[in-house]
């Protein structure tokens, strides 16, 4: 094309585009938000869930992603409520809704009408998972499982009231032993039921003593029903809340093929919440009869035994001797012993009065010698009293010499010091009207009280008024006359 040709065209395409009608970003919004919802009203998306955000209002927020791209969507409230699955990231879904847009954000989204796992691979491999974890955790570890008690006084069941379940438990107890039963109503399936059953077992273990009795006892119990039914069992809330129950529980979900987590936790599995019945109290015919056997076996052995004690008593008494034979010999040695007394006493008197005689004679000379020593130990110690009293008047004369002396020197030495003797010399202490020494005729006040002490008492008078003292004249010296540095000193 010729140069002057493309000049024509670009000025013919810069017109058209000058003709363009211009438009608000309200009504682009608007337009895009039509055409989006004109040609996708209706579609089904088969993602992954990612970021998935329960709102206080009800909403759902989440994402549908694959290994390409993400797609926001949001299910309303009364949707939200209509699913059974517990929505989290990672959970491969298939949803249905229509396709629209956000204007406050720019962006596009699904508003999800249905929403259904995709095939029971996804549910399975979620379980698996979870079961992993929580296996990691201990939770399912057979050291914390506890012992069911053997007759318990209380029960408490958790599951709906108005199912098959709780009469057929009912039914059951009633027939093997009749105990007390605490319901508690629960959601067993649906949006919440996770949330109802760990609340009720929560409240079951945090029942205070008063005039409901805390159970001794728990039974979890459902009927059967397909993985989404009982799905709200395999949920971590429900998990934790049996294993940090501290009543002993037993787990009555499904049938005997039906296995959820809480089975794993529970301390006893329950095939139906029949068998979770037996399993909770035994039967109470077997129980009497069992009693009645003991009660029989227990009188029929204690029988036996004072039988056999009274036969071996027998026995015994055969092989004891007579009591004739029993005192003949003890007899016969009292007699002989009766007759050796007199010649014993005899005998032991004379050699108790040797010994008598021989220790008397050693007290006396033993009495004599501590006498003696005795007596000169008590002169020699009256000698050194009397030693020890001279020194002692020594030295306490001594002592009353020195004192009196120092106390000769502190007296010249207060005296000396004492004022006394200033007034002595003719000089006297005036004392204001409070008893302070004056030293100033300056601190002295007209009309003054004065005290006035001599060396032979004290005189009160009146001051009148200070006069200043004249000061003697200063005693000039007489200069030396300059000798003449011409004339020798004969000196």
């Amino acid at each position: 094309m010729a140069p002057e040709s493309r000049k024509r065209v670009a000025e013919m395409t810069d017109a058209a585009r000058i003709n363009v009608v211009e438009l608000t970003v309200s009504e682009l919004s608007n337009a895009l938000k039509r055409a989006i919802e004109d040609g996708f009203g209706y579609v089904r998306v088969r993602g992954e869930l990612g970021n998935v955000k329960y709102h206080s209002s009800g909403h759902v927020y989440l994402d549908l992603k694959d290994d390409k791209a993400c797609l926001s969507g949001v299910i309303w409230r009364m949707t939200a409520q209509r699913i059974k699955l517990k929505l989290e990231a990672g959970l491969e879904v298939v949803v249905t809704g229509r396709i629209t847009t956000y204007p406050g954000q720019s962006k596009y989204q699904i508003v999800i009408e249905t929403l259904e796992p995709a095939g029971l691979g996804a549910l399975m491999a979620l379980l698996e998972e979870r079961k992993k974890k929580l296996t990691a955790e201990g939770l399912f570890d057979a050291a914390r499982k506890q012992l069911l008690p053997f007759l318990p006084e209380v029960i408490g069941v958790i599951t709906s009231p108005t199912g098959a379940v709780i009469r057929d438990i009912l039914h059951r107890l009633a027939d093997r032993f009749p105990r007390e039963v605490l319901v508690w109503p629960v959601k067993v399936q649906g949006e919440g039921s996770a949330e109802q059953v760990a609340a009720a077992i929560h409240g079951f273990n945090a029942f205070p003593l008063g005039r409901i009795t805390r159970p001794d006892l728990i039974i979890v119990a459902r009927g059967g029903g397909s993985l989404e039914d009982l799905w709200s069992f395999n949920e971590e809330i429900v998990v934790r809340a049996a294993a940090a129950s501290m009543i002993p529980l037993i787990s009555a979900v499904g049938h005997e093929t039906d296995v959820t987590l809480i089975d794993f936790v529970s301390d006893k599995r329950a095939p139906t919440p029949t068998a979770a019945a037996e399993m909770a109290v035994p039967v109470r015919a077997e129980l009497m009869t069992r009693v009645a056997a003991l009660n029989n076996r227990q009188v029929a052995c204690w029988q036996r035994g004072i039988e056999n004690r009274r036969k071996e008593l027998r026995g015994l008494a055969r092989a004891l001797p007579g009591r004739e034979d029993l005192f003949a010999l003890a007899r016969q040695r009292l007699d002989g012993l009766a007759e050796r007394l007199p010649q014993a006493l005899l005998v032991t008197t004379a050699r108790r009065h040797d010994r008598f005689v021989g220790l008397r004679a050693r007290l006396g000379a033993s009495l004599r010698a501590n006498t003696q020593a005795h007596h000169a130990r008590i002169e020699h110690d009256r000698h050194r009293l009397a030693v020890l009293h001279q020194r002692g008047r020594v030295a306490f004369d001594n002592l009353l010499d020195r004192r009196d002396a120092r106390l000769e020197r502190a007296g010249q030495l207060l005296a000396a010091f004492s004022y006394r003797g200033v007034l002595a010399r003719g000089f006297a202490l005036v004392r204001g009207s409070e008893g302070q020494p004056l030293r100033n005729a300056a601190a002295i006040t007209p009309g003054q009280h004065l005290d006035i002490e001599f060396t032979d008492g004290r005189v009160g008078a009146l001051a009148e008024g200070s006069r200043p003292i004249e000061q003697p004249a200063p005693i000039r010296r007489r200069r030396r006359t300059a000798v003449d540095p011409g004339q020798g000193s004969l000196f």
